[in-house]
């Protein structure tokens, strides 16, 4: 039996008023019999639990009684940090403790402002993943997340795009960062400059007993911002001169990078009086490029350079082929 789940038992109670046991026992992750019991055993303790039977009863405190046992553990203070993030929490492993700490914040709320603040609740939910893809796996992250609270090195084994894929490093996280959906790790290695690693290519962590102390001057939020600008300066390595009908701009959203879709709206000129418009757009690679315009099928006419104007060229012929169009052999 869980003293601080009799706590949230009450505390649940004091700001949400009448819940069933059902209600109570989803709230907090338990069986309907164990949330019998715990109502049971408050009752036992000297709280006033009342029970009102039938459709539309409960449980409920006596008018009136309120507790002040608000007081909050160093885990669930932390979790305040991820209370409109439930995903985000329950992967640094502190789901139970937002749910503790939300209890404990509207316990203390006097009447209006629970009220308030329950119907804020209701209307807002925040989603960070991206469309399209399945959440990262990432079971290192709880290591992660301990070894930058108490500043210990963690002895790593990566996945990388470049040879040699498999790396090992001995890491000095910094921070965490959430990325649309993607978590990260600020770390730096010894000696070396902070370095951004993707959690869900970390193959295996294991923390060492060596702590460390990062740069007095360190701030993951700057870091995070200069990395993305970097990030970006080095993404784009060419242009390319597209054409695109109206469909076709009406589509680059859905389609292609913001930095493309802005590129396009900045330097789009009328070619011919049906509506196409040519313009400079940034590209990365190549096949890159290739893949990411096809996307728009006949909508899109590559004007420069060569190279991707004949990678894209071979592409359709290919897929012609494939399907065995007339004049395609």
């Amino acid at each position: 039996m869980s003293a601080g789940r009799l706590l949230s038992v009450l505390l649940l109670l004091q700001s949400r008023g009448r819940m069933s046991a059902r209600a109570i026992a989803e709230e907090l992750g338990v069986s309907v019999r164990t949330a019998y019991r715990d109502v049971e055993r408050l009752q036992g303790a000297g709280v006033p639990v009342c029970a009102e039977p039938g459709r539309g009863g409960g449980y409920r405190l006596l008018d009136g009684y309120r507790t002040r046992l608000t007081g909050m553990s160093e885990g669930e203070a932390r979790a305040l940090l991820f209370a409109g993030l439930p995903g985000a929490a329950a992967d640094l492993g502190l789901a139970a403790e937002v749910t503790a700490a939300r209890l404990k914040l509207l316990a203390a709320l006097p009447a209006g402002l629970r009220d308030e603040a329950a119907r804020t609740a209701a209307v807002f939910h925040v989603d960070a993943p991206g469309w399209y893809r399945e959440p990262d796996p990432t079971p290192h992250l709880p290591v992660f997340v301990d070894a930058t609270l108490t500043r210990r090195v963690v002895e790593a084994r990566y996945r990388r795009w470049r040879a040699p894929q498999e790396v090992s490093r001995r890491l000095r996280p910094y921070g965490l960062v959430l990325k649309s959906g993607v978590w990260y790790v600020v770390a730096a290695t010894e000696g070396g400059t902070a370095a951004a690693y993707r959690v869900s290519q970390v193959l295996d962590a294991v923390p060492a007993e060596e702590r460390f102390e990062p740069p007095r001057d360190f701030d993951l939020a700057a870091y995070w911002a200069a990395y993305l600008e970097d990030f970006r300066a080095r993404r784009y390595t060419g242009t390319a001169t597209i054409r695109l009908s109206p469909r076709g701009r009406r589509r680059l959203p859905d389609n292609v990078a913001p930095e493309v879709v802005r590129a396009v709206d900045a330097t789009a000129t009328a070619v011919g009086g049906d509506g196409w418009v040519e313009a400079v757009v940034p590209t990365e690679s190549t096949a890159h490029a290739c893949g990411e315009l096809l996307r728009l099928g006949a909508d899109v006419e590559v004007v420069a350079p060569a190279g991707l104007r004949r990678a894209m060229a071979e592409t359709v012929g290919t897929l012609a082929r494939a399907y065995g169009l007339p004049g395609s052999a």
